[in-house]
C-alpha cells in the first residue's frame, strides 16, 4: 500500500474509533468473543468429503488446497433474496476472478443473493464495512484492518483467496553486483522500489525474503513508485530492488544481472473475504450462502490448473478485461478459501511498527466456510 493510502486508512479508522468511544459502539459487543455462527448446526454436505477441509496448522508449501467435487456445495436458496455489496480494490486482477465468475455464472443468484461488486480502495471501504454500509470486503488483513479490530471494529477475515502457483516468481527482485547470485545477496542498505509499504500484508513476504539476504524491513530504503514505474526504475538503476507482480517479472526473468529472492509463501493465502457486523451477526445465513457460492465457483472452475483450458482462459480474458497473452504468461493461481493458523500473527510481526497487535481469535472466523462445506470441528 502506498504511504499516503495507508495514511488515509489510519485517519478514517481513527475517526470512527473516536466516534465509537463517545457512544455505544455498534461495531463490537465489547466482549472480544468470537463472531460468526455460534452454535449453528453443521450438517454433512454432499460432494464435500474429507478433502473439503485441511488442518489450518498445515503450512506445507505443497499442501493440496481443500476441494469439494465440481458444482459442490449445492446451492441452498435463502427464503428471501438479499442484496449484498462486496468492495474490491480492482475488477481487473486475476485474484478477483472467482467473485466475478460467481456473479457472471449466476452462482450467487442461485443462493438468493443479488451481489454487487463495487470498486473501492481498502482505506475507503474499511469504515463502510465497520458501519454496515457495505457487507464484505475482498482485500487482506492489513495493518489498518488490524488496528480497526483492535479499536473495536466488528470485522473478521472469513475466507482466503489464493497463493502463488508453482513456478510463479512474483515478488522481490534485485540487481546483482560484485558476483552476487540468487543464493546470497546483501540487501541491507539497498533501495526498494514498490507500491507497497510496511502496512500491507506483502511486508510479511518481503520480511521473509530479506531475512535470508542480510536485510530487514528497517534496513532498506523505500522508494514509493507508481505501478508503471517500478520495473523501469529497477532496469535503469533508479532502485536496487523491486517488488514485481504478475506478469511484470517476466521482463527480467532469466536475464543476467537480476535475481529473484522470494515472494508470497506457497500454500498460505494472505487475503480474501472480510465480513462486517451484518454477515457476522445480523444475517449469518446470507454470510454462509455467499461463501457457499464462492467455494462452489472455486471447485467448479478454479480447482486445478485452470489455464490449461484455452477456452476458459479466453473467458477470463473477456471477464477481467485482461489481454489473453498476459494471462497465459503466468502460472494459474492456487485458489484457496481456507485460512492458515497463525497467518495474522505473522503478518502483524511484519508491520509491528504500525501498532497492530490483535490475537487471531479476534481477527479470524473459520466457522462460516466450515459450515458451507459441512465440516464440524
Amino acid at each position: 500500500m502506498r504511504g499516503r493510502t495507508y495514511g488515509a486508512a489510519v485517519v478514517a479508522v481513527a475517526a470512527l474509533l473516536a466516534s465509537a468511544a463517545c457512544s455505544s459502539s455498534p461495531y463490537s459487543d465489547g466482549s472480544g468473543a468470537k463472531a460468526g455462527t455460534g452454535e449453528r448446526t453443521i450438517s454433512p454436505v454432499e460432494g464435500c468429503g474429507k478433502a473439503s477441509w485441511t488442518d489450518p496448522a498445515d503450512l506445507a508449501p505443497d499442501r493440496t488446497p481443500a476441494r469439494c467435487e465440481p458444482l459442490a456445495p449445492s446451492a441452498e436458496p435463502l427464503a428471501k433474496r438479499r442484496k449484498i455489496t462486496i468492495a474490491t480494490g480492482t475488477l481487473s486482477a486475476e485474484y478477483v476472478a472467482p467473485l466475478e465468475a460467481a456473479v457472471d455464472k449466476g452462482e450467487f443468484k442461485a443462493e438468493g443473493l443479488d451481489v454487487t461488486l463495487k470498486v473501492l480502495p481498502t482505506p475507503d471501504a474499511l469504515p463502510l464495512l465497520a458501519k454496515g454500509d457495505i457487507d464484505a470486503l475482498w482485500a487482506a488483513p492489513e495493518a489498518a484492518v488490524m488496528n480497526g479490530i483492535k479499536g473495536g471494529f466488528d470485522i473478521k477475515w472469513v475466507a482466503g483467496n489464493f497463493s502463488p502457483g508453482p513456478g510463479s516468481k512474483s515478488g522481490l527482485w534485485v540487481r546483482t553486483k560484485n558476483g552476487e547470485t540468487a543464493a546470497r545477496v546483501k540487501m541491507a542498505g539497498r533501495t526498494l522500489g514498490t507500491m507497497i509499504g510496511k502496512g500491507s500484508v506483502i511486508a510479511y513476504a518481503m520480511q521473509k525474503a530479506l531475512s535470508r539476504h542480510d536485510g530487514g524491513l528497517d534496513e532498506i530504503q523505500y522508494r514509493q513508485l507508481g505501478s508503471a514505474d517500478v520495473l523501469t526504475a529497477l532496469q535503469n538503476g533508479g532502485v536496487d530492488s523491486a517488488w514485481l507482480l504478475d506478469p511484470i517479472w517476466r521482463k527480467v526473468d532469466g536475464r543476467p544481472g537480476y535475481a529473484f529472492l522470494g515472494g508470497q509463501p506457497s500454500g498460505e493465502p494472505l487475503g480474501g473475504l472480510l465480513y462486517g457486523r451484518t454477515l457476522l451477526h445480523d444475517d449469518v445465513d446470507a454470510g454462509v450462502a455467499l461463501l457457499r457460492a464462492y467455494i462452489r465457483t472455486v471447485n467448479t472452475y478454479f480447482a486445478a490448473d485452470y489455464k490449461k483450458d484455452a477456452a476458459f482462459v479466453a473467458y477470463l480474458s473477456k471477464l477481467l478485461k485482461i489481454d489473453k497473452a498476459v494471462l497465459e504468461a503466468t502460472p494459474s493461481l492456487r485458489m484457496d478459501w481456507e485460512i492458515r493458523k497463525g497467518t495474522t500473527t505473522r503478518l502483524q510481526a511484519a508491520y509491528r511498527a504500525q501498532g497492530a497487535t490483535v490475537p487471531e481469535s479476534r481477527a479470524v472466523d473459520r466457522t462460516l466456510y466450515e459450515e458451507a462445506v459441512g465440516h464440524a470441528p
